[in-house]
């Protein structure tokens, strides 16, 4: 995975504000301002994260937990699993290493994660 498609994990709170807007529902920007949610935590933002925020009709969180998989490249979550276990997909994973900072989490790439995996 590129640095470009990572560059959401650089969101600040107003960048996470202003896609939400671009989604089409402007009503919620202050949920995701209030809470300082960044593109670091976009990675944790799913259907049971957004009732939190203050966004509880179930249709926008949905919609919004589809864009936010779409925005991070993680598949949809199997319906056999319950609700409440997180994403385990490998890249749901990386991502959740990503959305930390420090000397580990900022220079892995996708592929370092994969090998080391795999190990």
């Amino acid at each position: 995975m590129t640095n470009t498609k990572m560059a959401f994990l650089q969101w600040s709170c107003q960048d996470v504000a202003n896609w939400i807007d671009s989604l089409g529902f402007p009503q919620y920007t202050a949920c995701f301002t209030e809470n300082f949610i960044t593109g670091r935590k976009l990675v944790y933002v799913n259907c049971r994260y957004l009732p939190r925020l203050g966004i509880t009709d179930f249709e926008h969180i949905k919609a919004i937990s589809a864009h936010v998989r779409e925005l991070l490249g993680v598949s949809e979550p199997l319906w056999s699993r319950s609700i409440a276990d997180p994403q385990r997909d490998d890249m749901g994973m990386f991502l959740e290493v990503k959305s930390r900072t420090g000397e580990s989490a900022d220079p892995l790439t996708y592929a370092q994660f994969l090998n080391y995996q795999k190990k």
